[in-house]
């Protein structure tokens, strides 16, 4: 990335400050270098269980009399109820349905029947499909405190754990002990301690399951206790522009958790530039639903649901700026569904790794660009090689430092982001990949097995 001073123009203002929250709530903001890892999807499998066939013995038929006559009906009746008891676990047990994100754990009630009770319970009020809709959702969405270790007087010694910031997440999973919650990676970055609030008003310790900058997700795991009820998913591929959508959450901290607002999906599949590192360089691009319901700093990795009550999106970010409003992103929720399967089971996503480190041609003078690494006058865009790790996929590919990367598979890279969503999205571990690069004015090519 480029160390290169220049005015900051507004696109990068823009850039900058899309993803940033004002006050109590986490900027995305990791110095730290971020290692290279794969997407992948846990595939969860359900086995029938085996019951016995039932079978009886043929007997000698024997004269009874008149207690064969009534003991041989009360037989053939317990035979008959023994074999319906028999067929029905043999057809039914294990074909249970299960949903997505659910154990068999909870069983949520469909938007018409939490209208129904909340008609019975308030019988003096209109009940909306909206109100249902917040009613069924609601209990599943939390408030989540970022503890850190403060620094004591002079910097001897440990400080105290203290609040740091909060958030919100979203209770998705339940199983015989545990309850799962996913929600922003910057609500519990740097954190000592995490501790999540119910919506009964129990605040109970959390532990951090796993974390992804890149789409700013993680899990957190807590004992479940008297936790009953999980969101439901529904299929964010299938939601249309116009579509209600309300968001619950705590904005401004936990003081004010359960806070719903509402709006409607304003746009599809928007592309929002983010920078981990604050050096006016892009370093990736999140893949979000905008909505105009209102999100404030706190409603971080809180629910976007639908008029079913159903998830949409992760709440994540807005647009920072004084003179915007009603511009707010959230993270598709089949997006939700692929990465907080595989951070319960790597506490990572696994992504194609290839070994190099890249800053972008067009942050680079052009006297540098003909001067030094002798480029061709029209080789303006592709990605830098600065370094190349050891005994990497590049480095036994042969790449080397300040070898211009213009191409992969015959797909054109105009900078490091297009390179890693090339990999991060249409490769996987173990893939070859063709990579066509300028080494000292000269186009070559190499290909590379990624790790």
């Amino acid at each position: 990335m480029s160390n290169e001073q220049r005015p900051e123009s507004f696109d990068e203002r823009f850039r900058r400050r899309s993803h940033s929250f004002e006050n109590d709530d986490f900027e995305k903001d990791n110095t730290d270098e971020v290692a290279d890892t794969e997407s992948g999807v846990e595939t969860e499998t359900f086995s029938s269980k085996e019951t016995d066939d039932y079978y009886v013995e043929p007997r000698e038929k024997r004269n009874g009399g008149c207690l064969s006559s009534v003991l041989l009906p009360l037989i053939a009746g317990i035979v008959g109820a023994i074999l319906v008891v028999m067929l029905y676990h043999t057809f039914f047990d294990g074909d249970t349905p299960v949903t997505d994100n659910n154990t068999d754990q909870t069983e949520s009630k469909e938007l018409n029947e939490v209208k129904k009770d909340l008609e019975e319970a308030h019988s003096d009020k209109v009940i909306t499909d909206t109100t249902a809709a917040v009613k069924k959702a609601s209990p599943a969405v939390v408030s989540v405190i970022n503890l850190q270790e403060t620094q004591s007087l002079y910097g001897l010694g440990a400080g105290e754990i203290q609040e740091a910031g909060s958030g919100s997440g979203v209770i998705y999973k339940i199983d015989d002990n545990n309850a799962y919650i996913v929600t922003n990676n910057h609500v519990i970055e740097g954190a000592s301690e995490l501790k999540v609030n119910l919506e009964s008003g129990e605040s109970i310790p959390a532990e951090l399951v796993g974390t992804d900058i890149w789409t700013d997700l993680a899990v957190l795991r807590v004992e479940r206790g008297n936790i009953d009820v999980a969101i439901e998913f529904a299929d964010s591929d299938k939601v249309l522009v116009g579509e209600d959508a309300i968001a619950i959450g705590s904005p401004l901290g936990a003081m004010l958790s359960g806070s719903v607002s509402r709006g409607i999906v304003s746009a599809l599949d928007r592309a929002i530039p983010v920078d981990f590192d604050n050096d006016g360089v892009i370093d990736w691009e999140a893949n979000v639903l905008q909505t105009d319901a209102a999100i404030n700093p706190g409603n971080s990795g809180g629910a976007l649901i639908n008029s079913d009550g159903d998830l949409i999106g992760i709440n994540s970010m807005k647009i920072g700026q004084d003179n915007v409003e009603g511009i707010g992103f959230a993270i598709p929720s089949n997006e939700v569904t692929r990465i907080i399967k595989d951070l319960e089971e790597h506490g990572e996503v696994k992504r194609p790794f290839l070994g190099v480190s890249m800053m972008d041609l067009y942050t680079i003078s052009s006297d540098i660009l003909q001067g030094q690494l002798n480029l061709p006058e029209d080789v303006t865009a592709g990605a830098l090689v600065t370094g190349v790790q050891e005994n990497s996929p590049a480095d036994i590919a042969g790449l080397r430092e300040y070898d211009v990367i213009v191409s992969l598979d015959g797909e054109k890279i105009e900078n490091s982001l297009k390179l890693r969503r090339y990999l991060y999205e249409k490769k996987e571990i173990g893939d070859e990949i063709t990579i066509e690069f300028y080494r000292d004015g000269e186009r070559q090519s190499t290909a590379a097995t990624l790790e």
